[in-house]
């Protein structure tokens, strides 16, 4: 699929980003990187690229500057600033709804570690979000806003990545959304094992295609 390099202006700030949009976009799925990861993600990407091949567009772009992530590598505090990401990420869902090629679609987040948390922190201020998927993320960061996502919310996490289980567990009982968790057997925290991504996007594809489908609800 196609892709093409664009910026999101917000305010003095410029973030990059991909823009993947195939023929007939029934939906669109933003991408909220976390801990040190951004829209070059070998992960995220071939997440991204699955989920085009079922005909949904997907922008992953940095939540952070350059300068930022330069700054965040050694003191790795900016990608636990989940107030900052989560404006970042709706600022990119704005900037979706008044792109002409995109305002149409029905919007939906992948978060993947602490972006997850950025992810869930952005649907309880946006109700218009359609579907969350997190994967190996740090929902709990969310903190409050977790009580007040409408989204139907899919929590993806590996079996051996015991630690973020247990808060994704705890998490999911805070939810009061539609929710599901679901584990990935043999799974580390970067999903590394044969197969193991491929689990996740096809969880993932299924979910949004559940919900951001031109018949779903919205």
């Amino acid at each position: 699929m196609p892709s093409r390099e664009l910026s999101i202006s917000i305010g003095a700030t410029t973030l990059q980003g991909v823009l993947r949009v195939p023929p007939e976009a029934t939906g669109i799925v933003l991408f909220a990187h976390g801990s040190g990861s951004g829209r070059l993600s070998p992960r995220n990407t071939y997440v991204a690229e699955r989920l085009s091949e079922t005909g949904l567009a997907t922008l992953l772009f940095d939540l952070l500057t350059l300068e930022e992530e330069e700054t965040d590598s050694v003191t790795a505090e900016l990608r636990f600033d989940i107030p900052l990401l989560t404006d970042r990420l709706v600022t990119a869902t704005r900037w979706t709804r008044a792109h002409p090629q995109l305002r149409s679609l029905k919007l939906g987040y992948f978060g993947a570690s602490t972006g997850a948390a950025a992810a869930l922190a952005a649907a309880a201020r946006i109700p218009e979000i359609g579907a969350v998927v997190s994967r190996g993320g740090r929902p709990d960061l969310a903190g409050l806003a977790l009580a007040q996502v409408r989204a139907p919310t899919l929590l993806i996490v590996g079996g051996n990545d015991r630690e973020v289980l247990a808060l994704n567990r705890g998490a999911l009982a805070e939810l009061t959304c539609e929710a599901r968790l679901e584990i990935v057997p043999g799974a580390t925290h970067l999903f590394v094992e044969p197969q193991a991504l491929e689990r996740v996007a096809l969880l993932a594809a299924t979910w949004f295609g559940r919900h951001l489908s031109t018949s779903s609800r919205g």
